[in-house]
């Protein structure tokens, strides 16, 4: 009986402690608005891919082997719960560091784009898909085991499933979700059909930056220099080696929180090819556009992102063998800056009603053919431009993609990484 009264106690305490903590839990609003700043570094091919708007100048200096190698670009998106009284107005005065102009407007898009005639994703009724694509991933010398994945695009037509495509199916989750017209009330963004002013290479984001508008609160705040767009990425090493493998090496990018490398080629007898670095089976098909720090701390850990400090990544023999050409991407991805006005009150009885939050997030990428000399690669040319080991090796060539069925599945899957 004296331990029954001890645990009924013991019990009741417990049951106050959890009231008490019920009703201290702080009530929290908002935020009115969210606003997103997306910013890329991108050198040789890598604005090509992951939403970069490369200059014509840049691509041509990428391609020949001169002049500038390092395009930025600057994506923002204002999202508010608010109406505005008459036609939505909202502007971004950035620091003149930028480079881009004392203001960058956020248009509201008036109309939804123009639909397709046609679903560029679904096949014609007369359509006799062939060709097969061949799936590789990690970084080593050899393929490991159980590569590649050969999925056959009339077998998949008619229904067959390629063994192992379940599993990579179910890698897959939903990408991050910016403010967009159709998850907020009012809705602005830069660029924008109005204008489109690029951000220089020398652009920084350093400095004070002031959001303004009539359906969007006053959003302030300032960054400094870890805030700012990551550094350019350059391959240092980009080579056939004697084993028939490819080598890629990069500079290692400060803030980098994660690398990601992927390859896209085509092989003999309408064979697309793909690669990428991660050592979870299968997991990318393209650069992911952003990833957040929860993302980036799991993948990193699971070995679907190279570590911080990863310089070199080997593409296996197997995956070159199947398609010499490459087109090889490779993305360094930061942190997020994140910011909440006002602060979280420390008093939990305190409401938190928030007036906006900032996101910031970052990647610097490049890429470059497999075995390609590219503008701001370091060594002897005959190494990095992939001739050493591969004596009368050609010059790389264009890769040839692969139309319908290939297309739609790269389509469909997009860049997304597991558990995102």
């Amino acid at each position: 009986m004296r331990w029954a009264r001890v645990a009924a106690v013991a019990a009741g305490a417990g049951l106050m402690a959890g009231g008490a903590q019920a009703q201290t839990k702080q009530q929290v609003t908002g935020p009115v608005a969210t606003y997103w700043m997306s910013a890329q570094t991108a050198t040789g091919f890598g604005g090509l891919a992951g939403g970069g708007r490369p200059s014509i100048g840049s691509i041509m200096g990428a391609a020949m082997g001169g002049g500038s190698n390092v395009s930025k670009s600057l994506t923002l998106q204002l999202g508010s719960s608010r109406k505005p009284t008459g036609a939505p107005v909202a502007e971004h005065l950035p620091p003149s560091g930028l480079r881009a102009g004392q203001s960058l407007p956020l248009l509201t898009p008036t109309s939804a784009p123009p639909a397709p005639d046609h679903d560029p994703g679904q096949m014609p009724n007369d359509y006799r898909p062939k060709g097969k694509m061949l799936i590789f991933w990690g970084c080593g010398d050899h393929a490991k085991a159980g590569q590649p994945i050969v999925i056959d695009f009339a077998k998949m037509a008619a229904g067959q499933v390629p063994p192992g495509m379940q599993a990579l199916a179910a890698q897959f989750g939903a990408a991050m979700q910016p403010p967009s017209p159709g998850r907020n009330t009012t809705y602005g963004e830069w660029p924008n059909e109005r204008t489109r002013t690029s951000v220089p290479a020398a652009g920084s984001l350093v400095g004070d930056h002031l959001i303004r508008g009539n359906y969007s609160p006053d959003i302030k705040f300032a960054l400094n220099a870890s805030e700012d767009f990551l550094a350019p990425l350059n391959l240092t090493q980009n080579a056939i080696g004697p084993t028939g493998s490819g080598q890629l090496a990069w500079n290692a990018i400060p803030n980098a929180r994660g690398y990601l490398a992927t390859g896209v080629g085509a092989g003999e007898d309408e064979t697309m090819v793909l690669w990428t670095s991660s050592e979870v089976q299968a997991s990318a098909f393209a650069l992911p556009d952003y990833l957040s720090n929860a993302d980036l701390t799991r993948l990193v850990a699971n070995r679907a992102l190279m570590s911080p400090g990863t310089t070199a990544c080997t593409i296996p023999q197997e995956a070159v063998r199947a398609a010499p050409n490459l087109m090889v991407q490779l993305a360094a991805y930061g942190g997020e800056t994140n910011v909440s006005y006002p602060p979280r009150p420390t008093d939990p009885k305190t409401p938190w009603n928030i007036d906006w939050t900032l996101k910031v997030r970052y990647k610097s990428q490049t890429g470059a053919m497999l075995g390609m000399e590219m503008p701001g690669m370091g060594g002897d040319e005959d190494v990095a431009g992939g001739r050493q080991g591969a004596p009368g090796r050609e010059q790389p060539k264009p890769p040839m993609g692969i139309p319908g069925v290939g297309g739609a599945i790269l389509k469909g899957l997009g860049g997304r990484l597991p558990g995102l």
